[in-house]
């Protein structure tokens, strides 16, 4: 017998069900499943996608018990190269829970896909999760509103101008009301749900691609837990030139990022153990106006390097910035000779231990000062190091720069620091750095 072919149209609701696979395309291809209802009686579903088709194998308790058609995804087996035949497929008669049994089934798929789970989201991420659901399926109106589904025969009728218009406009707000929930990688132009991503150390789980990171992540990420003490966490800003521009003025700049951030300045300094070791670390965060450095910024770096040398700890700077803060002028060039000479006196007067750790970016007058100081120089997988910008460059001397030329790897080939370290082993790296150089975990009666 030939095969019958549904078609999900609804003329009253806001989303047809042909609008639900067309939003989640990039997860659906054409494929057979084979799923289990509570009752472990199986039932086979092809659905192919650019078709608009969905074939269910010949069962009639499918019908009668729509309820548990689709118990669980964790009591279901999917077949993604699975066979049908011709005659194992016939028409059935819409009812009014269509549309809830379809939508159940793609939830419980791709959820098994993207393990997205009550176990692995805790209660204060469920309401989170409602709207992950929402944005992959789109709003549905009440179903007593709905017309009854047509039952065609041919792919070709489908009016295919119905829903264009609609993807146009609904799944563009859609898109741009939960976009929140996702995070694009740079590198691959995956989505990482950002759920996940944290737990990931901001990794890209398609391409392994290290995303920015802030600098409460790294202090968590780094530091042993209970063990963070900040330093001068208020000291903020000001307009020692009295810096105006036509866009916007830079006090008003300051208070927008640091609402935006909860930070005061473009660092995070202080003191903590990193498995045990007491360390000074200094974290730039790339969010608060590029990481620029300004007079704050060299300040409270040069006040930790200060510390890290009267009380004899290893220290950490972990550099992520767009260079000197043009809006503060020469103030700000004038941190890169402070820290500088601070480092030196640290380093050959004391000859205590420094670590640079270089993040993407790591530009301009913090790559010709203090970032590239460190005793040892540790850069992340894939991080944009460079002093100026590939378009500073290509306009000033009007020469293409090669690209890659400004990768760490490319630059590790060329000897400008020790060593690539992903973010998950960078901790242990540290440990055997700084045990190795005679710092040690402190004992019981230490702590």
């Amino acid at each position: 017998m030939d095969k019958n072919i549904h078609s999900w149209n609804s003329e009253n609701s806001s989303y047809s069900n042909v609008d639900y696979f067309r939003n989640i395309r990039n997860f659906l291809s054409d494929k057979t499943f084979l799923v289990m209802d509570s009752k472990r009686k199986s039932y086979s579903i092809y659905f192919a996608i650019e078709n608009h088709i969905l074939e269910i194998d010949n069962d009639h308790s499918f019908l009668n018990e729509p309820e548990s058609f689709f118990s669980s995804y964790k009591n279901s087996s999917y077949l993604k190269n699975g066979s049908k035949s011709d005659d194992d497929y016939s028409m059935y008669d819409t009812k009014s829970n269509w549309n809830n049994n379809i939508n159940s089934y793609i939830e419980s798929y791709l959820r098994s896909q993207i393990c997205i789970d009550s176990y692995i989201l805790g209660d204060s991420d469920k309401n989170n999760d409602s709207e992950f659901n929402s944005y992959i399926y789109g709003k549905v109106r009440n179903s007593g509103e709905s017309k009854s589904t047509s039952i065609i025969t041919s792919t070709n009728e489908t009016n295919d101008s119905d829903f264009t218009k609609r993807e146009s406009s609904n799944d563009l707000d859609e898109t741009q009301k939960y976009k929140h929930l996702w995070v694009e990688c740079e590198n691959c132009y995956g989505l990482n749900y950002k759920k996940f991503l944290k737990s990931k150390m901001n990794i890209c789980e398609h391409c392994g691609y290290h995303l920015k990171m802030s600098s409460s992540d790294r202090i968590e990420l780094s530091i042993d837990p209970g063990t963070w003490n900040p330093m001068d966490e208020d000291m903020v800003s000001l307009d020692p030139i009295e810096f105006h521009s036509e866009e916007e003025p830079y006090k008003n700049r300051l208070d927008s990022y640091q609402k935006r951030t909860g930070l005061k300045e473009a660092v995070q300094t202080g003191t903590g153990q990193l498995n045990g070791i007491p360390v000074a670390i200094g974290i730039m965060d790339f969010q608060f106006m590029g990481g620029s450095m300004g007079s704050v910024v060299g300040e409270k770096i040069t006040r930790l390097i200060e510390y890290a040398t009267n009380q004899l700890l290893p220290l950490i700077i972990v550099c992520a910035s767009g260079g000197a803060r043009m809006q503060e002028g020469s103030l700000s060039l004038m941190q890169m000779a402070k820290i500088s000479s601070a480092l030196y006196d640290y380093q050959i007067n004391q000859k205590l231990f420094y670590v640079s750790i270089l993040t993407s970016p790591t530009t301009g007058g913090v790559t010709a000062s203090f970032g590239m100081l460190g005793d040892i120089i540790i850069a992340e997988p894939n991080a944009y190091i460079a002093f100026a910008g590939k378009r500073v460059i290509e306009q000033t001397l009007n020469k293409e720069v090669p690209e890659g030329s400004q990768s760490a790897e490319f630059l590790f080939q060329k000897g400008l620091f020790d060593s690539i370290v992903p973010r998950n082993l960078l901790k242990e790296v540290l440990t055997e750095l700084f045990q190795f150089h005679g710092f040690f975990p402190l004992t019981q009666n230490e702590k």
